[in-house]
């Protein structure tokens, strides 16, 4: 195979793959991302679930706790959120991760919704949370 052939094949292969989190707890979307348990890690591959992970969610709130960083750094480019302030909406857009919010219910189900293309952002966010 040549260099050029090689390239093309990498670059083939980071479009059809992605990371997406989602804050969880007890297996649903968790109403506000900054007080998850934990953000489950899913691995998309031609639109598929190839792999799956958890990142324990960090103490504070979520928009100063460093998770945007912890994010972008584990390749996370979407966030399927249930209700986030504007500042968290924010720092993680900065970070270059999409953010729809509105979601809940089981994570499973709504990776498969996002797949099929069903999932946009509610364009609401919360204006208080306990850290504020």
């Amino acid at each position: 195979m040549s260099r050029f052939a090689e390239i093309a094949l990498t670059n083939l292969k980071e479009i059809n793959r992605m990371k997406i989190a989602v804050p969880t707890r007890d297996g649903v979307v968790d109403d506000h991302f900054g007080h998850c348990a934990y953000y489950t890690i899913f691995t998309i591959e031609d639109g598929k679930i190839v792999n799956e992970g958890k990142i324990p969610s960090p103490e504070g709130c979520g928009c100063k706790s460093g998770i945007a960083t912890i994010l972008q750094g584990n390749g996370i480019k979407v966030m399927l959120a249930g209700n986030m302030g504007q500042g968290a909406l924010n720092v993680l857009t900065a970070h270059n991760i999409k953010v729809f919010r509105g979601c809940s219910g089981d994570i499973y189900q709504l990776i498969e919704k996002y797949l099929r293309g069903e999932i946009v952002d509610s364009g609401e966010g919360c204006t208080f949370h306990e850290c504020h």
